[in-house]
């Protein structure tokens, strides 16, 4: 089951805020959605949905249309959260199973396995309103994947939780990509992205810059890092042919260069002051990348 976005824009009167995007997401796969706030990110998962119709273009799931009767196989996580303040926990996720076309046993039976697997069976029976904000998050998570869909839509599904909860929720994650969900998710965490996905978009603006195989965009990208650490002092290698940035440290300092050549001529001149206790040769961060291609104003 292929999620397909083929030359899609969306116009506000003058404004495109998605312009010409086109990506495939095939089953079992996780998509990152990269971008600063303002580039099309949210935009883009509404039309997915249904939400919004595009100007242009074509999305389809499975090769058809999003619609009504596809909605209880896909599961939506928005940035904005959704949840009823006033409404109990329970009595909340029960409502929104069955909208999805649950049956209300199944409903409950979907519900405490995930109250369980988040650690928050002790909530069912409060409002959503007395939970914190890291909790809230749970319950919202919780309410897109309880119904088991077979397609995700997770914009930014890391904000609000802590380290612990961060990690259990990768885990759900990651048990639906095995079980064949397609999966796109956006996230202002470069690390969750290069850490989770296969393929990732970098969106500038409503442009598609960057699409491809993580590997590939890595691969592509040409630069690489050098990390050297020393108790001498290596002054004046940032000034070196080929050495793009430089950003110092206690122990050391972190080169990027453009090519390899650049790493053999950097450790030469490195034994030339003194001793190297550790140099290594870096793929490229999803971040120096994003960096590259939309600028530090945005990472």
């Amino acid at each position: 089951m292929t999620l397909l976005l083929e030359h899609v824009t969306k116009r506000f009167g003058d404004f495109t805020a998605v312009d010409d995007l086109s990506l495939s997401v095939a089953e079992g796969m996780m998509h990152g959605f990269l971008g600063a706030n303002g580039a099309g990110k949210t935009t883009t998962f509404r039309m997915v949905l249904g939400l919004l119709n595009a100007n242009e273009g074509q999305i389809t799931w499975n090769g058809k249309t999003i619609s009504y009767e596809t909605s209880p196989q896909i599961g939506y996580l928005p940035e904005e959260r959704g949840l009823y303040p006033k409404m109990k926990v329970g009595d909340q996720l029960l409502f929104l199973g069955e909208l999805r076309g649950m049956k209300k046993a199944d409903a409950k039976k979907a519900m405490a396995h995930w109250l369980d697997r988040f650690e928050v069976p002790q909530y069912e029976h409060k409002k959503v309103e007395e939970l914190s904000k890291g909790n809230q998050q749970k319950i919202q998570v919780i309410a897109a994947l309880m119904h088991d869909p077979k397609l995700l839509i997770l914009d930014e599904p890391f904000s609000g939780l802590d380290p612990v909860n961060v990690e259990m929720l990768k885990s759900a994650i990651l048990d639906f990509r095995k079980n064949g969900a397609t999966i796109v998710f956006s996230s202002h965490r470069m690390d969750h992205v290069e850490e989770l996905c296969e393929q990732l978009s970098i969106v500038h603006k409503g442009k598609q810059i960057v699409n491809g195989n993580l590997k590939d965009v890595k691969r592509s990208f040409g630069r690489q890092n050098v990390r050297i650490k020393s108790d001498s002092d290596l002054s004046g290698l940032e000034t070196m042919n080929g050495v793009l940035s430089f950003t110092k440290s206690v122990e050391g300092g972190l080169y990027q260069i453009e090519d390899e050549a650049v790493a053999n001529q950097l450790l030469e001149n490195a034994l030339k002051i003194g001793p190297i206790r550790h140099f290594e040769i870096e793929e490229p961060s999803l971040q120096d990348i994003f960096i590259a291609k939309v600028g530090k104003e945005h990472a």
